[in-house]
């Protein structure tokens, strides 16, 4: 992959700072953490570290500044301990003197959880790693280290001072759950196994139109199946009636360059992309379905209806992969789940190896029982836009630039 992992580093002894990804939801009332799934992630490389005697200090964010959830990893070491067995401690301090002092204290085998490190001012700045590496976090920290280990697949995709700084001067490693994503999405989308089908539910089908317009011209790519609100607007875009409730969603994100390329993309690659046949509609609070050409006018779309459930069906389970981002319909409300739990029963009984990415994909498979049931659930959200997209990924690059210095 042309970065270097933990297999290539003896690690007893030496002090090692890594990088993580912790980025949690926080409940805006109590400013207390909703969900510590995201921390979870993040344990095996933790571990890892540990088993093998190294002195760990970890850098992670949460929040921006100015924003609600700005707050203390305090409660995440805390998670970080339960999930581990093992205590980490938080130090609330990022490269004063109490930080120094508590990385040079470690022990063979101990963990520290340093302050947000969006404390920084220039944290975010958009530099280059060499840039970065000038800066006072990167002078300060540094040399406390002798190896730095990036294992923040999430933020992948950007640039920041902790997540590129450290390359050029230190001995750096990708961590576990970076290898993975890596390796699994990047062979998921360059070399599939045939055939392959990649599904995009959820909302926005401008945010999915790009990635869609790039999946359809790729040879390797044999179904493009579109559903949730974004299929709908797919269909509206092309000209048919989906409902007046419906449409006033689905048009909030339109613009005419998108209608064009909409329309464009779908006259090239009809073979290709599969769009819904029916719709499941929400009448009362009640599961009520409708040809697309019965649609009620004031109708607000809820999920996708039998005729277009079975035909995906048809199509998931004769493939060898499968890739889902976003869930068909509005799974969280009973009456119309149905699209999302079938979709999921298809990936299974298909046999295909499979991966979902995006929070609410995720979700889905967390609360219908199906997320131990898929080959590989992605953590990234704008990472693993990027690597669809086959756009360069800044933290990959600088990882490959420090395995040909170091």
């Amino acid at each position: 992959m042309g970065f270097r992992t933990l297999d290539d580093f003896d690690l007893r002894g030496k002090r090692v700072l890594l990088r993580i990804d912790i980025n949690s939801p926080v409940d805006e009332k109590t400013l207390r953490l909703q969900d510590g799934s995201k921390i979870k992630g993040c344990v095996s490389t933790i571990r890892e570290l540990m088993d093998r005697g190294a002195k760990t200090a970890v850098l992670a964010h949460q929040g921006r500044p100015g924003d609600y959830d700005f707050i203390p990893l305090n409660e995440h070491a805390a998670y970080m301990s339960q999930y581990l067995g093992r205590r980490v401690v938080y130090v609330n301090d990022l490269m004063g003197t109490h930080a120094v002092n508590a990385i040079e204290d470690l022990a063979e085998g101990q963990c520290i959880l340093l302050k947000n490190v969006r404390d920084f001012p220039e944290e975010q700045a958009k530099k280059t790693p060499q840039e970065h590496a000038e800066s006072d976090l990167v002078k300060s920290l540094a040399p406390l280290f002798d190896i730095f280990v990036n294992d923040a697949f999430g933020s992948s995709h950007r640039a920041h001072a902790s997540l590129v700084g450290f390359t050029p001067v230190l001995p750096s490693a990708a961590g576990r759950l970076m290898e993975r994503e890596v390796k699994t999405l990047t062979q998921v989308f360059q070399s599939p196994k045939r055939p392959s089908t990649f599904i995009f539910g959820g909302t926005k089908f401008a945010d999915a139109l790009p990635v869609i317009e790039v999946l359809s011209e790729r040879e390797h790519v044999d179904n493009i199946l579109i559903a949730g609100l974004a299929g709908y607007a797919f269909l509206w875009a092309l000209g048919r009636k989906i409902g007046s409730r419906t449409e006033a969603l689905a048009k909030k994100d339109f613009t005419d360059e998108v209608i064009e390329r909409a329309k464009k993309l779908m006259s090239a690659h009809s073979s290709k992309l599969h769009l819904p046949e029916d719709a499941a509609i929400d009448v009362e609070g009640q599961r009520v379905e409708y040809k697309l050409d019965g649609i009620p006018a004031d109708a607000a779309i809820k999920d996708i209806g039998a005729v277009t459930i079975e035909k995906y069906r048809r199509i998931v389970i004769s493939s060898k992969t499968v890739f889902l981002s976003g869930p068909p319909g509005v799974f969280e409300k009973e009456a119309f789940c149905r699209g999302t739990c079938e979709l999921f029963e298809a990936i299974i009984v298909s046999e295909a190896f499979s991966v979902i990415g995006g929070g609410h994909s995720s979700a889905a498979a967390n609360k219908f029982g199906y997320i131990g049931r898929v080959s590989y659930v992605s953590t990234g959200g704008g990472a693993l836009e990027r690597l669809m997209l086959g756009k360069q990924m800044p933290v990959v690059d600088a990882l490959k630039a420090s395995a040909k210095k170091f």
